[in-house]
């Protein structure tokens, strides 16, 4: 499965399981890396790869699960993002 080619509707259904699964503190160890691969698999480029490292950190930190790091990231994607300009010559 290509994640990053998924609609963004599917992304966000993704992100919600994901973080759901997240909160479930028994898999920390296992879900910790698992959570950073995924995350930089959805989100391609520097992008994907600094949150990727940031749900890992987040996973692995105790008390921490709560925080949604899928989902933030699809509203910093496809909800908060500046639209590029295109400049005519």
């Amino acid at each position: 499965m290509n994640l990053e080619n998924l609609s963004k509707n599917k992304k966000l259904a993704l992100s919600i399981v994901f973080d759901a699964i997240g909160m479930l503190t028994v898999f920390d160890i296992i879900w910790a890396p698992a959570s950073g691969y995924l995350m930089s698999k959805m989100y391609k480029g520097t992008k994907g790869k600094i949150a990727g490292v940031v749900s890992f950190i987040e996973e692995i930190i105790p008390g921490l699960d709560i925080i949604p790091t899928f989902t933030i990231m699809w509203f910093l994607t496809y909800v908060f993002q500046k639209k590029e300009q295109v400049v005519e010559v």
